[in-house]
């Protein structure tokens, strides 16, 4: 009797060990994603200005992708003819992880819009500064006069600029501070000419109009350069969209031949091995239209 529980007995204390260990894995990496995706997404919620909570978007992020899974699963058994939970699960698995950056995602091209208008009206602002100078004005007062103006994001940003002035803080502290903020690459340039002007006593004005014609014509070949590149990155999307467009009204034309595909070992690494090649040359096609000015 004691022989035959003894082993049942050990599976089950190392089965449950097992389970225990795997929960705290999970629990361990899950608490350290989440902590690493709040601290991020605040990050980016100062960089576009958004007065809101980073836990709010971890819960949209789960909303949308639980969302997204439900319907996948709903379409799918409403489309399919061979419905299958496994199959189900599975694609609304993929589904949500797919989902789930989304919001960041969104973040982050509200950041690039943010940066590219500001850098478009950075020209006008340099001018506006070198004509408040030559009116005799001071380097706050002109900067003040552009965070006045109701022009965001430009103005914004200023506005935070005079208010790092306003206590204390020294004006190359503060233009540093709005650098690392911005991360724009013109803005840096206007900073250091700033800073190197008030130390080395040279003519700001001139410097700053010398930059607003740089800046002018790198925003005209960059333009340029977008136009010229479209139909390339419209072929990046295009390349990137047809194989699984193809395979979703093959799964409809011939769902039999799909389903019998599907269910070869020759068919599943054929597809791991054409969303790879799909996946690298997407990015190297973005890679060569993606040219920095």
């Amino acid at each position: 009797m004691t022989g035959t529980w003894v082993p049942s007995v050990c599976v089950l204390i190392a089965v449950t060990l097992a389970t225990l260990v795997i929960i705290d894995s999970f629990i361990y990496i899950s608490t350290r994603y989440k902590e690493r995706y709040l601290k991020e997404a605040a990050v980016e919620l100062d960089d576009v200005l958004l007065q809101m909570p980073a836990g709010r978007i971890f819960d949209l992020s789960l909303a949308i992708s639980a969302f997204c899974s439900f319907m996948t699963v709903v379409v799918f058994g409403a489309a399919s003819s061979g419905f299958s939970w496994a199959k189900a699960v599975a694609l609304g698995v993929i589904v949500a992880v797919a989902s789930f950056p989304v919001p960041r995602l969104i973040l982050r091209y509200l950041r690039i819009r943010r940066l590219g208008k500001f850098n478009e009206q950075l020209e006008d602002v340099l001018g506006a500064i070198s004509s408040s100078l030559k009116a005799g004005f001071s380097i706050n007062q002109a900067l003040e006069a552009v965070a006045e103006e109701n022009r965001p994001p430009i103005s914004i940003e200023f506005r935070l600029l005079i208010q790092e002035l306003h206590l204390g803080v020294s004006l190359e502290n503060a233009l540093e501070n709005m650098c690392k903020r911005i991360e724009s690459e013109d803005f840096e340039l206007v900073a250091v000419a700033i800073i190197t002007a008030r130390q080395t006593g040279g003519e700001l004005t001139s410097v700053l109009e010398r930059l607003a014609a740089v800046i002018r014509e790198r925003l005209r070949i960059y333009r340029k350069i977008s136009a010229l590149t479209a139909q390339g990155r419209m072929q990046a999307v295009v390349i990137g969209i047809m194989p699984f467009a193809l395979m979703f009204l093959m799964s409809y034309i011939v769902p039999d031949a799909m389903a019998a595909f599907f269910r070869s070992v020759i068919g599943i690494v054929s597809c791991a091995v054409a969303i790879i090649l799909v996946i690298a040359g997407f990015l190297m096609i973005r890679k060569i239209t993606s040219i920095r000015v």
